[in-house]
């Protein structure tokens, strides 16, 4: 049996302008998801998928790809989902389901499927690698979005990224020497970014403000003080705050803390970025928020 990974993500800058060709700043964690692969010859055309969270059996289905039929499962919509993915992969490979051949297809999350570190990314980049296809080209058709997480787990790295005029990234070195005064904090839900990019998507923006974002993450990418980083991020959160009309996660939650509070991604779920002071594990702990991971916990 065959195995591909690609690790999950953080994206530190630009959320919502990043599907207008903002430049992200986004970082690899060191949890992702593993795919694991075999192909019998035996003339049944069907596939055997397994999705694991965790190591726990989440999702099972059984697929007639001669027919695109779902067979067995024990979660429609998400046999569905996959169902539908796996006919791009038919439609874009050049050897994956042309012939009459039984796949044994098998995926692990390796983290808990709300942190919102990219489950679904993670999944586009691993059946691209497998059946050799553009990655970015998977994912808009399947899923949509910027793009920037698929770069993430394309390279392995922190990456720079825009996706207009065409799509473009590369690996950058991401490792601030304050980078252990950060900290990572859990808001105990998962955001979801389709619809969050929906309600971005119905206001008008101008192209000064997207390059007002993309001078931010170059300005973030050279920053070496924690004080200057925490007033860019600062700035981030307002401006973000000011054209969507979403108040900030900061004043929402955590008004009273000493430090700089920036949201990673959608607002109103998955991952927020702090700094440390003292007692900041037990003033998370009190407001209810418990999952708190340092730079090197999370980030590879």
């Amino acid at each position: 049996m065959g195995e591909i990974y690609s690790p999950g993500k953080l994206m530190l800058t630009s959320e919502y302008f990043a599907v207008d060709g903002a430049l992200v700043l986004a970082v690899p964690t060191k949890l992702g998801q593993e795919f694991f692969f075999e192909e019998k010859q035996d003339g049944k055309s069907i596939v055997f998928w397994e999705a694991y969270h965790q190591n726990k059996l989440w999702l099972k289905a059984l697929i007639d790809y001669k027919n695109w039929q779902i067979l067995e499962t024990n979660i429609t919509s998400s046999a569905e989902f996959i169902l539908k993915t796996l006919k791009n992969v038919q439609n874009l490979s050049e050897t994956k389901f042309k012939n009459s051949n039984t796949y044994l297809l098998k995926t692990n999350l390796q983290f808990p499927a709300n942190y919102g570190l990219g489950s679904s990314s993670t999944l586009m980049n691993n059946l691209a690698e497998w059946s050799d296809v553009d990655p970015f080209h998977l994912n808009s058709i399947s899923l949509g979005g910027s793009g920037y997480d698929i770069a993430v787990a394309h390279t392995k790295s922190a990456v720079l990224f825009q996706n207009k005029p065409e799509i473009h990234f590369e690996k950058v070195n991401f490792n601030p020497k304050f980078k252990n005064e950060l900290i990572f904090i859990h808001l105990n839900k998962k955001q979801d970014s389709r619809e969050a990019i929906n309600l971005y998507k119905s206001k008008v923006k101008s192209q000064n403000l997207i390059d007002e974002f993309s001078d931010l993450t170059r300005n973030i990418l050279m920053c070496n003080e924690l004080d200057k980083f925490s007033e860019l991020m600062m700035l981030h959160e307002r401006n973000i705050s000011d054209f969507i009309k979403i108040p900030t996660v900061k004043s929402l939650f955590f008004a009273d803390c000493a430090k700089f509070v920036k949201s990673l991604g959608a607002w109103g779920g998955d991952f927020v970025m702090s700094a440390k002071f003292d007692g900041f594990k037990d003033y998370f702990w009190g407001k209810g928020f418990t999952t708190i991971f340092e730079w090197d916990d999370i980030i590879d």
